[in-house]
């Protein structure tokens, strides 16, 4: 059984980086059995993909440690505002939330002075 463990700030200022940890069980992230991603969700509106945890490319990831991603996201806007998941699914091309059927419980980050 997999499962994500989403950690972060809380609260980030506006234009500062936003940096994000998914701690990984039952599974591992250098494998392509699983599509792993961030996707985030602003209140009161849907989910948003942000992003694929892979080696190269938008997400962060440490290939030292095999069971952790890292999301960074520079130049914040109060609108970033949103709980932020990392999730997986057993699909090469995931197309919708309902796709992901591993979650982290999410944590919420708030864009603000």
């Amino acid at each position: 059984q997999v499962q994500l463990q989403e950690s972060g700030p809380g609260l980030v200022k506006p234009s500062q980086t936003l940096s994000l940890t998914c701690n990984v069980s039952g599974g591992s992230i250098t494998t392509s059995y699983y599509y792993w991603a961030w996707i985030r969700q602003p209140l009161g509106k849907g989910l948003e993909w942000i992003g694929r945890i892979t080696a190269s490319g938008y997400t962060v990831y440490s290939p030292a440690l095999k069971n952790t991603a890292y999301l960074q996201m520079n130049s914040l806007k109060p609108e970033d505002t949103a709980v932020y998941y990392c999730a997986a699914s057993g699909r090469s091309r995931p197309s919708r939330s309902t796709e992901y059927p591993y979650w982290g419980q999410g944590t919420q980050i708030a864009v603000s002075y």
